[in-house]
């Protein structure tokens, strides 16, 4: 493994992390809404938990098993996390009528704008582990010189070549 690898797969691991705490915090502030009841508010924090499991699924990513889960998580993730962002800053009161909060609609707007902000930094987090995690795949396959089986175990090169010829690529 080259440095640049290393560092490319920390740097992924860290966005995988705070993409964590992020949405873990967007829990909390959703249900600090008290809006748990609500159908609009359980698919909000529904959509924070699969935020959650898709972050889960980056940091097992080394294991070619989850890549292509978590590529699909992150990628359906993202494009909700940006029109939540996009729904919370542009039409707040109605989004806040949507939900129906029972807390008073000045704090509640405050804290429907907090977890906006953080549903921006967790769209823009998602992406970036998405193309982390493209680089990170790129370079095991250049690098290591291996190809994937159907099992998920990685073999040389030189092994594939003595199988069968239907299987020889």
């Amino acid at each position: 493994m080259g440095f640049s690898h290393y560092k490319t797969h920390k740097l992924f691991l860290l966005c995988n992390y705070v993409l964590l705490g992020a949405a873990s915090s967007c829990i909390f502030l959703t249900l600090s809404l008290r809006l748990f009841p609500s159908l609009a508010g359980s698919s909000l924090i529904l959509l924070h938990i699969i935020t959650i499991a898709g972050a889960i699924a980056g940091c097992n990513a080394t294991k070619w098993k989850w890549y292509a889960a978590h590529m699909v998580a992150t990628v359906l993730t993202a494009i909700f996390q940006g029109s939540v962002s996009v729904l919370i800053f542009t039409t707040t009161s109605n989004f806040l009528g949507a939900l129906k909060s029972y807390v008073r609609e000045d704090d509640a707007a405050v804290i429907l704008k907090m977890a906006g902000g953080l549903c921006i930094l967790m769209f823009c987090l998602e992406w970036l582990v998405l193309t982390l995690a493209f680089f990170l795949r790129y370079n095991a396959f250049v690098e290591g010189g291996s190809v994937q089986t159907n099992c998920g175990k990685v073999e040389d090169e030189e092994d594939t070549k003595n199988w069968p010829w239907p299987f020889q690529v």
